[in-house]
């Protein structure tokens, strides 16, 4: 059985205590929206504040530390995520990869971490335009993919996997249905690889690259797009729940 649609925003490194009445609209506008699935991963210090206000939307994290506890100044374990309300966190992020250095290795260990600790892990993965322009985008990545993965059961309740094309977010350029489609469907076939055609095919795999209102409808009827991560249109409910009311409206047609 299908999932349903899956909108997540990404609010970065965005928001105060004054981001909660956002967060509750959002949360009421998604008790009418019931046939998405409809979450937000606020930063850190906000993760607890909006899981105590959230009804409806689910509440993850942005990363999370590969160790349980220990000496390790400025940084958050899994568990002490979930602790604050967390179900789920983002790992593998291009910004992360790209000002953090956090090799696939990495990613990998703290994707372990947030299973252990009974989070959902959602994987990002991605091109940038030199590797684009090479011809190698999809080799590259279904490699990252891959080597980001750690073993597990369950995976289509467990994982999501959000695909970022970094050479169309605020560059200008923009992915075709054709592009999107192209990969996702490249990304389904490693899943199926990976965790077998039952689960494989049941993993939902996001589109990541400057999802819009405007544009939404069209990505999210995109074959293998089973919702959208979301990052500066989330931060109001207005623009956010445009993107969920149009995933609402494919699931439909």
């Amino acid at each position: 059985m299908a999932q349903r649609p899956y909108i997540v925003g990404n609010w970065k490194m965005n928001g105060t205590r004054a981001m909660l009445s956002e967060a509750r609209a959002i949360d009421r506008a998604a008790q009418r929206h019931m046939k998405v699935e409809v979450a937000v991963a606020p930063p850190f210090t906000l993760i607890h504040a909006v899981h105590r206000e959230a009804e409806q939307i689910g509440v993850g994290a942005q990363d999370c530390h590969p160790g349980e506890d220990g000496a390790h100044t400025g940084d958050i374990s899994a568990s002490m995520l979930a602790d604050a309300g967390a179900k789920f966190v983002i790992l593998g992020h291009s910004e992360r990869r790209t000002a953090h250095g956090e090799s696939n290795d990495l990613v990998k260990s703290k994707a372990q971490a947030a299973l252990e600790a009974g989070m959902r892990v959602i994987m990002c993965c991605g091109e940038d335009e030199k590797t684009r322009n090479s011809g190698k985008a999809e080799k590259f990545v279904l490699d990252q993919l891959r080597a980001s993965l750690p073993e597990m059961d369950n995976a289509e309740e467990r994982l999501t996997v959000a695909y970022e094309p970094i050479w169309a977010i605020g560059t200008g350029n923009t992915a075709t249905v054709e592009d999107i489609e192209a990969m996702h469907k490249a990304i389904r076939g490693l899943l199926v690889e990976l965790f077998g055609e039952e689960q494989g095919a049941e993993v939902r795999i996001l589109y990541g690259g400057s999802v819009k209102p405007d544009n939404a409808r069209e990505i999210l009827s995109a074959e293998e797009v089973g919702g959208a991560l979301v990052g500066g249109a989330s931060l109001t409910a207005d623009s956010f729940m445009g993107i969920a009311l149009a995933a609402g409206e494919g699931a439909e047609g």
